[in-house]
């Protein structure tokens, strides 16, 4: 039998291609952790493991977001100054007003500057890459002058005892973490909003001709995301006690390669919270790893940039076989 013979469509290896290609990350994040068990052994040790969970679910939290607003067609770059922005109110205004009325506001913040995002994006008809790279640096901005460039520390330790909470080796913040992915597959897969969110992103002619209000659904998608990247910084300042200015810088880097090697697609439209527990696990696995193995800063960064290329190939490979 010829090699064209064994690829044809329908064929036993192409139905194989096919399905690593569409599950890909859990492909990946198996020989990660292969990987590193062989080369370190403190790797899968019970504390290093509840490590990877914590690390990952910051960045998974801003991911569940940035997956919203990428199926929608769009992307944010403001989270990491979002989350700056959330963690510096809620410890610096804690004197003023006690913890829970500051991590109110804190997170308040979020919801209202990805309110504003999504509505200069669905009504200014501008990029939301441009959108939110101007925010990315107006918000870090205002962080600094907010907390005249110095870290902002707790008042009440009591603050950070609140995240000390763990079942078994994993710890309340991954707890979240997969408590909120969980949510937002279900709203994905199981909602209006989540059914039009993919309608809009694969084809947002198509969807506004099918009476979706596809500014609406802008709007919402990067308010959840700006929202859940200030849980994330509330989140931080409770684990570290402090609110640094530069907290979460690039961040909303990690979390886009984190979101495409889970494979969302770039311009929109398929995605879903699975595959981006995926990536982040992955990622988290990747950057525990290296740095287990006393990797240099540099290679990791390079590492990070070799697994981001990967990832738009497969992003094209998927969308060009359309094994999605």
């Amino acid at each position: 039998m010829s090699h064209a013979t064994d690829i044809r469509a329908g064929s036993p290896l192409q139905s194989v291609l096919g399905w690593l290609l569409r599950n890909h990350i859990w492909v990946f994040l198996a020989l990660t952790i292969i990987v590193f068990s062989w080369a370190s052994p403190y790797f899968l040790t019970v504390n290093n493991i509840g490590n990877i969970l914590t690390q990952g679910a910051f960045i998974g939290i801003l991911a569940i977001g940035m997956t919203m607003v990428m199926i929608n067609g769009e992307i944010d770059l403001s989270v990491g100054a979002v989350l700056a922005l959330a963690s510096a109110l809620a410890i610096g205004l804690q004197d003023h007003m006690g913890v829970w009325p500051a991590v109110f506001l804190g997170l308040m913040s979020g919801a209202a500057l990805g309110f504003l995002n999504g509505t200069l994006v669905a009504l200014s008809g501008m990029h939301s890459f441009i959108v939110t790279l101007g925010g990315l640096i107006g918000i870090r901005g205002l962080v600094f002058v907010y907390s005249g460039e110095n870290a902002l520390m707790v008042p009440d330790f009591s603050y950070t005892e609140i995240p000390e909470v763990y079942l078994g080796p994993i710890s309340l913040t991954a707890m979240i973490f997969f408590a909120l992915a969980l949510f937002f597959q279900w709203v994905l897969s199981s909602t209006r909003h989540g059914r039009e969110t993919y309608a809009v992103g694969d084809n947002i002619e198509a969807a506004h001709d099918a009476g979706i209000n596809v500014k609406r659904h802008k709007i919402i998608n990067f308010t959840i995301c700006s929202t859940l990247a200030a849980v994330c910084g509330i989140l931080l300042s409770m684990r570290l006690g402090t609110a640094e200015p530069n907290a979460g810088r690039i961040w909303e880097l990690w979390t886009i390669i984190a979101v495409v090697l889970g494979g969302t697609r770039l311009q929109g439209g398929f995605g879903s919270m699975w595959m981006t527990i995926g990536g982040v696990l992955t990622l988290a696995v990747l950057r525990n790893g290296l740095r287990l193995l006393n990797t240099p800063n540099y290679v990791e960064l390079m590492v990070m940039g070799a697994v981001l290329v990967l990832a738009l190939v497969l992003d094209k490979v998927l969308n060009h076989k359309g094994y999605t």
